[in-house]
C-alpha cells in the first residue's frame, strides 16, 4: 500500500472508503473519501479497494451528494423567482442578483475542488484556500481583510479520538480545537454574527463549542460524519437567502446530507440581495455619440 491508495477498514466491514494521507509505523492515517472524517489504522486492518463503485456506501453516498446538489439548484432558481429575476420568460432579466460571496477554507484539496465547483455552478462569488486545519486561524487572519466575505466555511476533516469518552473536552477530538481557533479569530474580525456567516466543523467536531465560539452553524450535534458537501449545502443557502429575512435553520440542517444530528445552527439573516438596473441590460441601451 501507499499514500493515496484507496481503502476500508475490516474492523469495521468496510462501511466507510477512504484514502491514505500517511503512514505511520504499522498505522496509517485515513482521510475520508465522502465524509468528512479522519482516522488511523493498523496496516493489518484495511483492505483496498479496487473499484469503487462496487462499495454500496460509496454508491449511496454519491446518490446523496447528487441529491444534495439538485436541491441546492433548486433553491438557486426558486430564490431567482421570488427576487423577480424571472417574472415572464419572454422579458428581459431587469435585476440584477449579489449572492453572499464565500470564503471557503477546507483541509481536504479533492473536497475543496468539489465545493468550488458547486460555488461556480451555482454562481455564488467564492475564493476557496486548500490549507490544514492547525493553518487556519493563521490564514483567516490575513485573508479576511483581502476578502471581506458574506460567509465563511471552515472545514476539512475531524473525528473523536479513540477509547475517550469524555465528548465536552476539546482535547479528545482530532481537529475541533483548531476549528474553535479559527472561528474565534473570524469573530475577531466581525462580532456581528448576521455581518459574517460563519459554518465550521467536520465529521464529529465539537458541536457547542463551534457555536460557543461564535460560528452560525457548525457540526456535529450528535458526533455522527457529515458529507462532504453538508458545509456547502449550509453556505449555499445562506448566500442565496435575503438579507432582510432570517435563514429557515430547522429546513436547512433537515436538508443536509446527515440532517440534523450532523448540523446545527442559530437564527441568522441572509446575504442575499438584488440590484436594478441590470448592467448588462443598461449597457445594450447606451448610445455613443
Amino acid at each position: 500500500m501507499k499514500q493515496g491508495d484507496l481503502v476500508v477498514r475490516k474492523s469495521y466491514r468496510g462501511d466507510m472508503m477512504f484514502r491514505i494521507a500517511d503512514f505511520a509505523g504499522k498505522g496509517a492515517l485515513l482521510r475520508g473519501t465522502d465524509y468528512r472524517l479522519l482516522a488511523d489504522a493498523p496496516l493489518d486492518d484495511l483492505l483496498p479497494v479496487r473499484n469503487p463503485d462496487e462499495l454500496s456506501g460509496t454508491r449511496q453516498a454519491r446518490i446523496q451528494a447528487n441529491e444534495s446538489i439538485r436541491r441546492m439548484r433548486e433553491e438557486r432558481f426558486k430564490q431567482s423567482e421570488r427576487a423577480g429575476a424571472y417574472p415572464n420568460p419572454d422579458r428581459r432579466q431587469h435585476y440584477f442578483e449579489m449572492p453572499g460571496k464565500v470564503l471557503h477554507l477546507d483541509g481536504d484539496p479533492n473536497y475543496l475542488k468539489k465545493s468550488m465547483q458547486v460555488y461556480g455552478q451555482l454562481r455564488i462569488p467564492a475564493e476557496g484556500i486548500h490549507c490544514h486545519e492547525s493553518q487556519m486561524p493563521g490564514m483567516l487572519v490575513r485573508l479576511l481583510p483581502q476578502v471581506r466575505p458574506d460567509i465563511v466555511v471552515i472545514t476539512g476533516h475531524d473525528g473523536v479520538l479513540k477509547q475517550r469518552e469524555n465528548l465536552q473536552h476539546l482535547g479528545n477530538y482530532k481537529n475541533s480545537l483548531n476549528f474553535v481557533h479559527a472561528v474565534r479569530v473570524a469573530r475577531e474580525f466581525e462580532r456581528h454574527r448576521d455581518s459574517l456567516i460563519v459554518v465550521a466543523g467536520a465529521c464529529q467536531s465539537h458541536f457547542e463549542a463551534l457555536l460557543q465560539a461564535g460560528a452560525n452553524f457548525a457540526s456535529s450535534p450528535a458526533r455522527i460524519m457529515i458529507h462532504a458537501l453538508d458545509p456547502v449545502y449550509v453556505a449555499v443557502r445562506a448566500a442565496f437567502t435575503p438579507f432582510r429575512e432570517t435563514i429557515n435553520v430547522t429546513d436547512v440542517v433537515t436538508n443536509t446530507i446527515s440532517g440534523i444530528q450532523g448540523v446545527g445552527g442559530i437564527e441568522t439573516m441572509g446575504s442575499f440581495r438584488i440590484g436594478v438596473p441590470n448592467p448588462k441590460e443598461t449597457a445594450e441601451n447606451v448610445n455613443i455619440v
